[in-house]
């Protein structure tokens, strides 16, 4: 099965950002892909952690969602996005989302970030909700994608929460920030994750001038199977679950565990 990550950066413009969005789609599904994952704040993204982003959040059932399902059914993939949504109740600050919909268009369900982004000098916290972990998970061709956003892929046991769940290709819609290291911090923990778990990985990052693109594609054997530039495009590879499967009898690490992920 083809799948492909589709990266640019996303502005203030939601118009634009959709309109980016159609256009990687179309690109993916163009090459015969079956999946397509964007990148984390695809609908809205303003990286001053300052700034108001609370008249700027939609509903998972609102314009945006609403688009994503159109073009998901349009080009006949299931599509992976991420957005800001609006808070359930008065008092309460948005959420990090990301939300899943297969290739009729219909809603295969949302994760909310569990990890917000308060490092490196930046605080997502002052201005989103963090949540507990609640999978999202969702297959194809015998494959079971789980996903997580961004900073939920410097702790290990966010993955391992999902593999326990059944995932055996983690799914990661990010935009992660530039800075002194940051690009070998991400190649490497997303080829850990993978090396780690005897799982794909899709990793799906914007591109610049705030963060540093570089989406890539891991097997379960660390093997970079797809791997964009700087900017913005689409990269593709075949995950298969018969290769999921060759490599874990290879490497029986997950059977051969001594402990367990357990939230609190």
């Amino acid at each position: 099965m083809l799948t492909s990550v589709g990266q640019f950066s996303a502005t203030t413009d939601k118009t634009a950002n959709l309109e980016a969005a159609a256009d990687l789609i179309g690109q993916a599904a163009a090459q015969g892909a079956q999946l397509v994952v964007l990148p984390e704040n695809a609908m809205y993204s303003d990286p001053d952690p300052e700034a108001d982003i609370a008249s700027h959040t939609e509903r998972i059932d609102g314009p945006f969602a609403t688009a994503i399902g159109t073009l998901a059914k349009r080009h006949s993939v299931t599509v992976v996005a991420g957005m800001t949504e609006t808070p359930a109740a008065d008092g309460e600050r948005p959420s990090n989302t990301v939300l899943a919909v297969d290739q009729k268009g219909d809603p295969l369900g949302v994760y909310r970030k569990v990890h917000l982004y308060d490092a490196f000098g930046y605080r997502e916290s002052a201005r989103l909700q963090a949540h507990a972990p609640s999978p999202l998970l969702f297959n194809l061709e015998g494959v079971t994608f789980g996903v997580m956003t961004c900073y939920d892929l410097r702790f290990p046991e966010m993955a391992r929460f999902l593999i326990d769940a059944g995932t055996t290709a983690l799914v990661l819609p990010a935009a992660w920030m530039a800075g002194p290291a940051k690009e070998e911090h991400w190649t490497t923990l997303v080829r850990a994750r993978a090396i780690e778990n005897t799982a794909y990985v899709l990793a799906c990052g914007q591109t610049g001038p705030h963060s540093t693109g570089r989406s890539l594609i891991v097997d379960p054997m660390g093997h970079v199977a797809a791997l964009a530039g700087e900017t913005p495009g689409v990269a593709s590879a075949v995950v298969d679950a018969a290769r999921v499967e060759a490599v874990r009898a290879e490497n029986p690490s997950l059977e051969n565990r001594r402990f367990r992920v357990v939230f609190g």
